[in-house]
């Protein structure tokens, strides 16, 4: 199968509990086969299970250091979009106590896609790139959104050789189907037309 993000022939990799993964022989994403992949009904029924509940402060302390890193970049008065938001938008919940204006939108639960036909300051998708099973169709959309010099910014595991894939939890959510590599968002920065990529410990931007 050619890689979902950028086409490149892939690999055998690992397979695990009956679910087949392959790496991409160029950018380095580890891919789960697309015959692994959830029905539509079967990964929403997943997501609900996900119930990230905005008042939780487990996950708050969890997704703080983007919160205030979004804080530092940018005022209130900019335009935001949390993309991706599933039942519990807590970065957002989170900035709109500091007075951001954040739109929402997820395929799922804030299906609204005339929110995409505006432009934004700033993008947040936080665990939500590791779902996309068309990430090069999701970035481009991403970019095309974000105005010149905006940010998006990305929260999920990174994929690294020097993690023993076997016993690695983030691959065993079902709805994860793609796992990037550095190599991978290099990829993106350079082939989305990304001025800069800044990876930090917890997450990393992409600036248009």
């Amino acid at each position: 199968m050619p890689c979902s993000l950028c086409n490149c022939a892939t690999q055998y990799f690992e397979v695990i509990k009956d679910r087949e993964y392959v790496q991409c022989i160029d950018c380095k994403a580890v891919l789960l086969s697309p015959e692994n992949h959830l029905s539509p009904q079967a990964e929403k029924s997943r997501y609900i299970l996900h119930n990230n509940d905005v008042n939780d402060p487990g996950y708050i302390h969890f997704v703080k250091p983007v919160i205030e890193q979004i804080k530092s970049d940018f005022s209130p008065s900019s335009n935001g979009l949390d993309f991706g938001c599933g039942t519990g938008p807590v970065i957002t919940s989170e900035l709109k106590k500091s007075g951001f204006q954040i739109k929402l939108y997820d395929p799922y639960f804030q299906p609204n896609k005339k929110v995409l036909d505006t432009t934004f300051d700033f993008i947040i998708c936080c665990e939500v790139i590791e779902h996309f099973q068309n990430p090069y169709k999701e970035f481009e959309l991403l970019y095309s959104i974000l105005k010149p010099g905006g940010k998006l910014y990305c929260k999920t595991g990174i994929w690294s050789d020097t993690i023993d894939f076997q016993n690695w939890h983030y691959k065993d959510d079902k709805t994860h189907v793609i796992f990037y590599s550095i190599e991978s968002l290099e990829w993106i920065r350079k082939n989305l037309n990304f001025s800069s990529l800044e990876i930090q410990d917890k997450f990393f931007i992409f600036t248009a």
